[in-house]
């Protein structure tokens, strides 16, 4: 047999799930792999009960040999490539990354190839068989810190689920243009805008967003934010805090054009002026191991733009206080 092969997966269906629905008993019996993965297995016959193809609604008796031939889900057109990763963790079933700014994380037109997703694949040519390389989750192209990435399939399936259930904990630094006096809650659907298919927005009947913020330190005109995600849609944090009235500093997307404080310091409209991002930073992950089910956490600090921008800040409002 091909080491690189697929692997094929039997069982003998336990007395005790007699009369349950096929996708549910293979669920129970291989938990590695994700409900709608083998779902799609049943349907392209790579399923075989007593080696007869089935449904996915098909009831058991129990007793049945059952066997499952996996396929690899190899991304087309992802090729390896040889990029610097900064990686905080890595074993057998996952990798923690701390992505600085700029990087894009898949893929996609005009950048094929110089991604996280390509690195990945040339530095952990396993995840080529798990479904986007094995990320689970991603943070913008210039938001820099932690994401994790799915090494195996168990993992993968786990860290979906946990995703889903919202077990996964995800804390951002953000710096949000003006002075909020306490932390809160935005509970506002997102989808895409109607106006600008590339842009975000709060909709009527969009996905459920729910965003967690409270107050790390004020500045003369700017807030930093301790930010927790309940849910993960894209361009959350961005378009919450724009909802709100406090989009984040630098975003080039929801905080329109640069507009200078009055009364700013030199030094403070040179920083500005040349932080050519959001002020987003990713700095604490936190999951349950899907190997060991040890709760696992990671942080990341400031990089060095963000350090530069909040001591220009720090500068100002002391500056203000004379």
């Amino acid at each position: 047999m091909n080491a690189d092969a697929p692997p094929i997966l039997e069982a003998i269906v336990p007395a005790g799930l007699a009369g349950q629905r096929l996708d549910r008993v293979l669920a129970t019996l291989f938990p590695d792999y994700s409900r709608s993965r083998l779902k799609e297995w049943i349907q392209a016959e790579r399923v075989l009960l007593d080696e007869r193809p089935c449904r996915p609604r098909d009831a058991v008796r129990g007793g049945e040999r059952v066997r499952v031939h996996t396929t690899v889900e190899a991304q087309a057109d992802w090729q390896p490539r040889a990029l610097a990763l900064n990686i905080v963790h890595s074993d057998d079933d996952l990798i923690v990354i701390d992505k600085p700014a700029g990087v894009v994380v898949h893929p996609g037109a005009g950048n094929a190839e110089a991604t996280l997703a390509n690195a990945l694949l040339h530095d952990f040519p396993e995840v080529a068989s798990l479904p986007r390389a094995g990320i689970v989750h991603r943070i913008d192209k210039d938001t820099s810190g932690l994401l994790v990435v799915a090494r195996s399939p168990r993992a993968h399936t786990q860290l979906i689920r946990q995703l889903q259930d919202r077990s996964v904990s995800r804390e951002y630094e953000a710096v949000v243009n003006g002075v909020l006096i306490s932390g809160g809650t935005v509970d506002a659907p997102i989808d895409r805008s109607p106006r600008d298919r590339t842009r975000m927005a709060v909709i009527e009947g969009g996905r459920e967003a729910i965003t967690h913020y409270r107050v790390a330190e004020r500045f003369r005109v700017h807030t930093l934010l301790r930010v927790n995600l309940q849910t993960g849609r894209t361009h959350q944090i961005r378009v919450h805090m724009a909802h709100i009235g406090h989009p984040l500093l630098g975003d080039p997307v929801y905080a329109g054009r640069l507009r200078l404080p009055r009364g700013a310091t030199p030094a403070l409209a040179e920083t500005l002026r040349t932080f050519r991002r959001q002020a987003l930073h990713a700095a604490r992950l936190a999951l349950i191991h899907p190997g060991t089910g040890v709760a696992m956490s990671w942080t990341s600090p400031p990089p060095a733009d963000m350090l530069a921008l909040l001591a220009a800040l720090r500068a100002d409002a002391t500056s203000a206080r004379r």
